[in-house]
């Protein structure tokens, strides 16, 4: 049986980077073509790019069966965050039926002026993924509710979400309770306390210099003329259609008590909820079935404003629906990719190019790109690279928590900002703005690679290796 299974991986073809790039290209004309052009939905270009890289597939003489069996190794990657998703879903829908999320806009309204806007959009929400360790769920609930505050302000959505997710996803990548900022340690071999501290040399000026433009930028709206029409309709009609009390920033409460305690994140997202859905009963005076379809198709608001219908009829579980789709279709081409390997031919052939400090901090930031590119997982743009380039960074004596910052900034906090990711359908469908309008402004995601690129050159803050197991804090 041995024999046949060694028979059987003879039989494969080695592709070449010729071979192995046709796949990444075809993907990126894809989605710039159909996506940008035609407006395509992403799936339907996933599958086409997963069928013409399973037939590539074929072609290197891999069966049908091994293509499969790394999509299915794939896709359970993503269970977890297709879990937290669904929970994302029901947590939204609940919270607006409660009056939770209407209560954050209505008094924002009431308390921010545009000028400060943008800056408070992400440090607000820079604060809240710290303490709660998820950035989508900080995006699908007070990323909505910003959202509705800059609508009614009069500021132009794109700069109001990119604020949102790089407050957002700063938090995220430095807080102790991600699962981002766990994994990436554990990818280079480094430890998550000494990960997180030698971020601070890059996140915290990629941050600061977003804030510092966000201010500027504020300036302009802060002279211009608030659309107060919109402001007063938005803020009148939510007051007349909800109650408020101090006990609707319960469900809050609880997801930070659960991110503060350390304990699991599920859990504390549907405690949340079906606190939120007993507090909707009392001062909504909703009915069981409204609650349970606010978290099952989200809530549907009949206010008789279009404005304020559109701006809080979200959530619920189906409209997690496409997103997982995405997650799925994406998750297919990617397992082909890994199984035949094309995408370690790349990777393999980028590697080359590290025989200085600054050619390996290229490299790494290039592989963790082009994975993020290539499979559109914050997880797998830090496993694949980290797992090739742990033992270079060894050899040259480099210590691991070098490693583990940058394919944290430069896979999983990039990775917002490409389209057909999960993260970037998940933010499109759940701020209602695209990618291509928030991506510019998401500064810290991009400012921290730049930042990274001049320190490997400079060969500031690259730390030395100073023990052989790095996993002490101390390293």
């Amino acid at each position: 049986m041995e024999k046949e299974a060694k028979n059987e991986i003879r039989k494969h073809k080695e592709p070449g980077l010729v071979i192995a790039l046709i796949p990444l290209i075809f993907m990126i004309l894809l989605f710039g073509i159909g996506y940008g052009v035609y407006k395509i939905k992403a799936p339907v270009l996933l599958i086409t790019a997963a069928f013409l890289t399973a037939w590539i597939g074929l072609f290197l003489r891999f069966k049908w069966k091994e293509m499969e069996e790394g999509i299915v190794d794939s896709i359970r990657k993503a269970l977890p965050a297709i879990l937290i998703m669904l929970c994302v879903g029901i947590m939204i829908g609940s919270w607006i039926a409660c009056g939770t999320i209407p209560m954050v806009i209505y008094y924002g309204l009431k308390l921010i002026t545009p000028k400060f806007f943008l800056v408070t959009a992400c440090f607000v929400c820079s604060v809240t993924s710290l303490a709660t360790g998820t950035s989508w769920g900080t995006i699908g609930t007070l990323g909505v509710a910003f959202i509705g505050i800059a609508t009614g302000l009069g500021i132009p959505l794109g700069p109001a979400a990119g604020a949102i997710i790089a407050g957002a996803y700063f938090g995220d990548k430095m807080s102790p309770f991600s699962d981002v900022a766990n994994l990436a340690p554990v990818t280079a071999g480094s430890n998550l306390f000494d990960h997180i501290k030698h971020m601070l040399w890059s996140a915290t000026p990629a941050w600061l210099i977003g804030l510092f433009i966000y201010f500027i930028v504020g300036l302009k709206y802060g002279g211009r003329k608030i659309e107060s029409d919109n402001m007063i309709i938005i803020t009148q009609t939510i007051k007349e259609n909800f109650n408020f009390n101090i006990l609707l920033l319960l469900p809050m409460v609880i997801v930070f008590y659960f991110a503060f305690t350390k304990k699991p994140t599920i859990p504390g997202m549907l405690i949340s909820s079906f606190v939120a859905g007993i507090l909707a009963i009392i001062f909504q005076k909703a009915s069981i079935t409204d609650v349970a379809t606010a978290m099952n198709t989200g809530y549907q608001a009949h206010t008789g404003v279009e404005l304020v219908d559109k701006l809080i009829s979200q959530g619920g579980m189906m409209s997690m629906m496409e997103v997982q789709l995405v997650a799925f279709t994406a998750f297919s081409w990617g397992g082909i990719m890994q199984r035949t390997g094309l995408l370690s031919v790349i990777l393999g052939r980028v590697m080359r190019f590290t025989n200085k400090v600054w050619s390996l901090v290229l490299t790494t930031i290039g592989s963790s790109i082009v994975t993020a590119l290539a499979t559109g997982s914050s997880y797998l743009s830090m496993i694949l690279p980290g797992d090739l380039l742990s033992p270079v960074y060894k050899k040259r004596g480099l210590a691991a928590k070098n490693l583990s910052r940058i394919i944290e900034e430069s896979g999983a906090i990039m990775v917002p900002l490409i389209p057909y990711s999960m993260a970037g359908v998940y933010i499109t469908g759940i701020l209602g703005v695209s990618t291509f309008s928030y991506a510019p402004w998401a500064i810290m995601n991009y400012a921290s690679v730049v930042i990274l690129a001049i320190y490997g050159f400079t060969k500031f803050t690259m730390a030395p290796k100073i023990r052989d197991d790095e996993t002490q804090i101390g390293s």
